[in-house]
């Protein structure tokens, strides 16, 4: 796979940039003569640095696979930019948008239902590459194999089916199909979940080695905070739809400042078991993406709940270098 490594000077610079997202699904049902929103992502603003990766944790319905899918603009922005390399996604036409997909990958949850039963696996993995003609016909057979090799997928696989692999060869496929295209960034909605463990290990570094041969840089969305502590630079928080800490990992795992962050970091199961776990109990449940709590979203569930909490939406502010989390225990101002 012909890339080259990224010049360490660039380092630093982000390659994408997220500003005040919003994505909004509009409900068919009309109240007092207003439509009602679904509000999936809330004024989420991150950025990510070349060849890094940021983890994307929360709880199921905060919004973290529709953040990764309205990156990508499978689902139209709401409001926001989305910066990829100085371009806005969420405002570019669709013909310049389809030459920079390649640029941009996704690695779904459900590698069988993201797999086409009907199709071999060289066809799978170089569907693409054909369609944005990366490579020379006569050079296309052993560019897929050279793909393979480098995911883990024997060169007798090529004329298999999905049906025939087991899910960790399945989620090698879906990996080998999004790194076909030589993407520069690669968004990893959840590709763990639904594999053993022993062969989540696997997976997690062959990531791992994907991004230090071809300087990749990935969104990781998860829900297992081990995962996410091992694979990831930075870590952001969310809940219903809003970011609530974001900041490198070192950081926010030694010190974690926003109380959901804390409730969620006492559930990580100890690696010695005679250690005691100092578990955390959220109250309560979520609420309403439709009709979300005035002020902090989390304010119905925080045992450290203030009236201001409900009167003002706390900023994402930072308070320590790289570090930033959004809640009235710390100064506003």
């Amino acid at each position: 796979m012909a890339i080259e490594m990224m010049n360490q000077n660039s380092f630093n610079d982000n390659i994408l940039e997220v500003h005040n997202l919003k994505k909004y699904y509009p409900l068919s049902k009309i109240s007092l003569g207003k439509r009602a929103f679904v509000k999936a992502v809330d004024d989420v603003s991150f950025s990510i640095k070349k060849g890094t990766t940021m983890g994307l944790v929360g709880e199921s319905g905060c919004g973290k696979t529709t953040v990764g899918r309205t990156i990508l603009r499978l689902h139209d922005v709401t409001a926001g930019k989305v910066i990829f390399d100085g371009e806005d996604l969420a405002t570019i036409p669709p013909r310049k948008l389809r030459k920079m997909r390649p640029q941009m990958q996704m690695i779904f949850q459900d590698p069988y239902s993201s797999l086409s039963p009907r199709l071999p696996i060289g066809e799978i993995i170089g569907e693409a590459v054909k369609e944005h003609k990366l490579v020379p016909k006569s050079q296309y057979r052993s560019y897929i194999l050279k793909v393979m090799h480098d995911c883990g997928l024997q060169p007798q696989y090529f004329y298999r089916y999905p049906h025939e692999f087991s899910g960790g060869q399945r989620q090698r496929i879906s990996i080998a199909r999004a790194v076909a295209l030589n993407p520069r960034f690669i968004i990893c909605d959840e590709p763990l979940s639904a594999l053993d463990v022993s062969i989540q290990a696997q997976i997690i570094n062959l990531m791992k080695d994907l991004q230090e041969q071809y300087g990749y840089t990935y969104l990781f969305i998860s829900h297992d905070l081990s995962v996410v502590e091992y694979l990831s630079d930075t870590i952001g928080v969310m809940y219903l739809g809003s970011m609530m800490e974001i900041g490198d990992k070192k950081k926010v795992f030694a010190n974690p400042m926003h109380p959901y962050t804390k409730a969620l970091l006492s559930a990580v199961p100890k690696s010695n078991p005679d250690e005691k776990m100092d578990r955390i109990i959220l109250e309560g449940d979520i609420p309403s993406p439709v009709n979300p709590p005035s002020g902090c979203k989390f304010r119905t569930r925080c045992q450290y709940a203030m009236p201001v909490c409900a009167e003002k939406t706390p900023i994402l502010k930072e308070y320590e270098d790289g570090h930033k989390t959004a809640c009235h225990l710390y100064s506003q101002d």
